[in-house]
């Protein structure tokens, strides 16, 4: 083989060296990367609040008791008859997923404070055999826990319904995932795909739910 014929050789298979190797960075390695996280929210700080609400146990919690943790939110009622028993079902699948793990907590807010009484809340909580350190049913004063359904879980897109705080009413079907740096995170398909939030009746998007928690316990 002269030179010439060597040089086309050589370029000839790096080329396709190279291809090869781009094909296997992106059918292998970057298809099967974790599709990550995105942050959502007025920016990307903490977004909790301080809060003093009670669970189902009688305990006072703030949000130094949740520092550091990896909390799935929600808001419902417990004489709901339409979306909220959906909701908790699938709640209970996110439970089931992560009982025994100390970094996740659930945070089920009452949104009618006034009927879900401390032993209210108490008694839905063992349809489900819920543990209160991991799976918390919180009531409180009603201006209180709307303010933080829409201030810091965004979980309204709906400042206030009425001037009356008795009369204000918020039934959203949606989970907020928040950070162990108390920021809110939601799903992303692919590295500039669709920001999708968790909703709460639909099996396939608690199931993602549970997939992406994985993640955050996983990022640095």
């Amino acid at each position: 083989m002269n030179k010439k014929s060597m040089t086309i050789f050589l370029v000839s298979f790096f080329i396709l060296l190279s291809a090869a190797f781009m094909f296997y960075y992106y059918r292998v390695v970057k298809e099967s990367r974790s599709p990550g996280l995105a942050f959502w929210g007025d920016d990307h700080g903490p977004a909790v609040r301080p809060f003093r609400f009670v669970n189902q146990e009688g305990d006072t919690i703030t949000e130094k008791d949740v520092k550091g943790k990896i909390l799935v939110v929600e808001y419902f009622f417990a004489t709901c008859k339409s979306i909220c028993p959906k909701m908790n079902e699938n709640m209970a699948k996110v439970y089931q997923a992560f009982r025994t793990n100390d970094n996740i907590l659930i945070l089920s807010h009452t949104v009618d404070p006034k009927n879900d009484t401390v032993a209210a809340l108490k008694a839905y909580s063992q349809r489900f055999d819920a543990d209160p350190k991991r799976w918390m049913f919180l009531t409180g004063d009603k201006a209180a826990l709307y303010s933080q359904a829409r201030l810091s879980y965004k979980i309204t897109a709906v400042e206030k319904t009425t001037e009356n705080i008795d009369e204000d009413f918020i039934h959203e079907k949606y989970f907020v995932l928040v950070d162990k740096d108390g920021r809110l995170r939601a799903h992303k398909d692919g590295d500039e795909g669709q920001v999708s939030l968790y909703d709460g009746t639909d099996e396939k998007s608690v199931a993602q739910l549970i997939k992406d928690i994985k993640i955050l316990e996983a990022e640095k």
